[in-house]
């Protein structure tokens, strides 16, 4: 448990405290989102990328942020709402979250610190940066916000650990 992100708690959009050791066994993309941002389109990629693997064990998972230029507006179930209407998300969808900075949360300080994942220093500088997790909850890699979630290197990385 210990260095994996099974051992973080987070809330889902109705504000109900949920364990992501529900993951267990699955890849993931972890992604900091925003519904007023440039690369907001990339939700279309995630919800691609989410429905062509799902059934082999992988999972998109977002995390709204309002960090970076105020982009994110919504809260709670609208947030869901603008994902799953405009965008046909089908992943899950947690509360807004500070991914930066002195009030960062838990889980996105040990995403971004190897001291704490073992694996990767990196932390977000803008909304969409994405984190690649293994079926055992380790971090093994990290895309840019500039690198689109259904790009041939991020698939080629999620059928790697497929």
């Amino acid at each position: 448990m210990q260095n994996t992100i099974y051992q973080f708690e987070v809330e889902d959009v109705n504000g109900k405290t949920v364990s992501m050791d529900q993951f267990k066994g699955k890849v993931m993309l972890v992604i900091n989102t925003a519904s007023k941002c440039g690369f907001t389109p990339q939700l279309a990629g995630m919800a691609e990328v989410h429905e062509k693997y799902k059934d082999q064990g992988f999972s998109v998972v977002a995390f709204p942020s309002n960090d970076f230029g105020g982009q994110e507006p919504l809260e709670g179930v609208e947030l869901e709402q603008f994902c799953q209407t405009k965008y046909e998300a089908e992943y899950p969808i947690f509360n807004k979250i500070h991914v930066k900075g002195n009030e960062v949360a838990p889980i996105f300080k040990f995403l971004s610190n190897k001291s704490e994942n073992g694996k990767v220093n990196s932390s977000p500088k803008w909304n969409f940066h994405k984190y690649l997790i293994d079926r055992e909850g380790r971090v093994v890699d990290y895309f840019v916000s500039f690198t689109k979630p259904n790009s041939g290197k991020v698939q080629k990385a999620i059928e790697k650990l497929l």
